[in-house]
This record gives structure tokens, sequence and C-alpha cells, in this order.
């Protein structure tokens, strides 16, 4: 569970560099304070940054299929390669095998 005190729970730079974009443009108005402290507000909660490796830019740019979104697929191969489970309500990770919760 993700909040059992044994778990480590990271967030990926790529979801770091998506909030921050979708500030910038506007998507995301109500995280702007959290866009602009990141690593103050994952200290607070304890959280892991993980950050993206060449192996990840890689396998990332070579996943198969219709998705478009690079930072889901960044997340998908950290995932994958990290043997994580990743958070998200977003049913198309499935049909890439990634272990989901939520």
């Amino acid at each position: 569970m993700v909040g059992d005190a044994g778990n480590t729970v990271f967030v990926s730079a790529a979801s770091a560099w998506e909030i921050t974009t979708k500030c910038r443009i506007g998507k995301l108005p109500g995280a702007v304070s959290i866009a602009a402290d990141l690593t103050g507000v994952l200290a607070a909660q304890s959280l892991v940054s993980l950050p993206i490796s060449l192996a990840h830019g890689q396998a990332a740019g070579a996943l198969p299929g219709p998705h478009k979104d690079p930072f889901d697929w960044m997340l998908m191969v950290q995932a994958m390669r990290d043997d994580m489970v990743l958070v998200s309500n977003r049913r198309q990770f499935d049909s890439y095998g990634i272990r989901r919760l939520w």
C-alpha cells in the first residue's frame, strides 16, 4: 500500500517536468506553488526523486504503440525497468504490462 511506512514512494523527474510544463502553459494553475518548490514538497512528504537515465530515455523512445504522451512513456519505462508499481488512473498503461495502482 502506498501509505505504508515500509514503502518508498518515488516521484519521477518526468512528473516534475510535466507538472512544471503544465503550470507554465496555464493547465495547472492550482499547482504553481508546488511546481516552484518540488524538491521541498517531496522532502516534506518523505517522497524520493526518481531520476531519468539514458537507458530510460532509450527505452521510452523505443516503446511501440499508439500512445503519444512522452511523459507517460517515461513513467511506463521507469515502472517496467525499475520493477515499480505505477500509481495512475490511466488504463492505457495496462496494455503495456505495467503494474498499476488506482
